[in-house]
């Protein structure tokens, strides 16, 4: 492997990896306190009120519920490994010092596994305990995997939409310019002066 290509690697590795890890660690731990102090399922224990509430559900699914049959487990394993793939390739072709690039798919990553441990390691599915709203109205319950995927693809989003912009803006630059040099090479035109020509 080039010198080169290594020596890129490792700045982007020194946040990369922490991240993965802290994120998924506080994950599972704190997935292990839900079940041991939550249960049964769909009890809710208020924590600020009835705004925010721990209740232990099982998410056969994915985020917000979606379901997909029987076969939702097995699905959705082989869409998040697939995701991962994706994921690693983009960390493999991020630029040596784009921390935020790095961040976000470092989150995206650390979500990912946490939620797929849960369904490898359990047929009943993903763990989330985290349940916030307001009355009748609830938001889906979540986990710590879920705002780590969620914070992650929003902060990927705005990442790569900067990069497009920066390299349509670079693109329309070096239009541009081989324009100007173009119209500078070109032959000037020759004006004829009508009394000479008569």
């Amino acid at each position: 492997m080039p010198t080169e290509f290594r020596s890129q690697g490792r700045p982007n590795a020194m946040v990369f990896w922490p991240v993965v890890l802290g994120v998924l660690a506080v994950d599972l731990v704190t997935k292990a306190i839900a079940v041991a102090m939550l249960a049964p399922q769909h009890v809710p224990h208020p924590l600020l009120g009835e705004t925010v509430r721990l209740t232990l559900v099982y998410n056969p699914g994915a985020a917000f519920g979606l379901y997909l049959g029987e076969h939702s487990r097995i699905i959705f394993t082989v869409l998040t490994v697939a995701a991962l793939a994706i994921l690693w390739r983009l960390y493999r072709a991020t630029a040596q010092r784009d921390w935020r690039r790095t961040l976000a798919l470092a989150l995206v990553c650390a979500g990912a596994v946490g939620n797929l441990a849960d369904r490898l390691r359990s047929s009943r599915g993903v763990v989330d305990f985290i349940d916030i709203g307001v009355a009748t109205w609830r938001w889906p319950t979540f986990n710590v995997a879920d705002m780590a995927v969620t914070s992650g693809a929003l902060l990927l989003a705005l990442v790569l939409w900067r990069e497009d912009r920066a390299a349509a803006r670079e693109g329309a630059d070096e239009s541009e310019s081989r324009s100007a040099t173009t119209a500078a090479t070109l032959p000037a035109p020759i004006v004829v002066d009508q009394r000479e020509a008569s």
